[in-house]
């Protein structure tokens, strides 16, 4: 794909003309990934992926920890503070604060992974021990891998990619539910949409641009 093109079109639709260099960076270790592992599977999960990060990171395209506090202590800090408010209703456990261990179960990375339970299937899903080392989710190639791998496979709420973006499917608003029920399920709908269409217009025209970029993937499954 032309990711000149790309950013161009997402600079205008998604972010208000103007792109950081965060975001890029975000933006290109998902595309990476995506074009390394999975550049076969629809197209539409890929923009439906971007569309979730572009909402779960609050437009930063960067691993972020829930709240968006900078540190473990600030983020348990605003949560309990909500919690005690009466703000947190959907809530039954509390997660965040710390275990025997001293380890916290907040949200972390590019979609929001809560609750030791969920720590423990993404270490299983990815290979990477998140039991072990929590903060691990807010690497940015560990998060893209949970991000992507864990929409796949339906790790999150057992509702995968393929349910709702398929041959016979295009809704865009209950994929939602691949994360989070439908919270903002029509807004994230329309982010999908606005990444597909920039996608599709970056897409490599022509049999030498397909055979380029088909050599590129082999040889990035390589390295």
């Amino acid at each position: 794909m032309d990711r000149r093109i790309f950013f161009d079109e997402v600079r205008a639709s998604l972010f208000k003309g103007t792109l950081q260099q965060p975001q890029v960076e975000g933006m290109s270790a998902i595309l990476d990934y995506w074009q390394a592992r999975h550049a076969d599977d629809d197209r539409r999960w890929l923009a439906y992926i971007l569309a979730t990060a572009f909402h779960e990171t609050a437009y930063t395209m960067q691993p972020v920890r829930e709240t968006l506090a900078g540190s473990d202590e600030r983020a348990i800090e605003i949560l309990d503070r909500a919690y005690a408010a009466g703000k947190l209703s959907w809530v039954k456990t509390v997660y965040w604060l710390p275990d025997e261990d001293g380890k916290s179960w907040l949200g972390r990375g590019l979609v929001q992974l809560t609750h030791k339970r969920n720590y423990e299937a993404m270490s299983l899903l990815t290979g990477i021990d998140l039991v072990a080392a929590p903060d691990r989710a807010m690497e940015m190639g560990t998060a893209v891998k949970i991000l992507i791998e864990g929409m796949i496979a339906g790790s999150f709420t057992k509702h995968r990619l393929a349910d709702h973006l398929n041959g016979e499917k295009d809704d865009w608003v209950n994929a939602r539910r691949i994360v989070n029920g439908t919270d903002r399920a029509e807004k994230l709908g329309d982010y999908g949409r606005l990444f597909d269409a920039a996608l599709r217009r970056a897409k490599p025209e022509g049999l030498w641009q397909r055979l380029k970029a088909r050599l590129s993937r082999v040889i990035a499954r390589l390295s």
